[in-house]
């Protein structure tokens, strides 16, 4: 998984990484900007998840994109 691939079709990425986890708004998924860091944490707050269960969420999506 390439994040500087994702940043850069982030907007194109929004609507399945919405329909994946409902709670992320559009504000948030603007702040996120592509950054995985930022998505992450962003999962964490809303979701209440771990830091690596945030990130196996996105690994695990993401693989199935690419």
């Amino acid at each position: 998984m390439n994040w500087d691939i994702i940043k850069g079709k982030w907007t194109q990425l929004t609507g399945s990484v919405k329909e994946k986890w409902g709670e992320l708004t559009d504000d948030d998924l603007t702040q996120i900007e592509g950054e995985q860091d930022k998505l992450a944490g962003k999962l964490q707050e809303k979701y209440g998840w771990t830091k690596e269960e945030a990130n196996d969420q996105i690994n695990n999506f993401f693989r199935d994109k690419s």
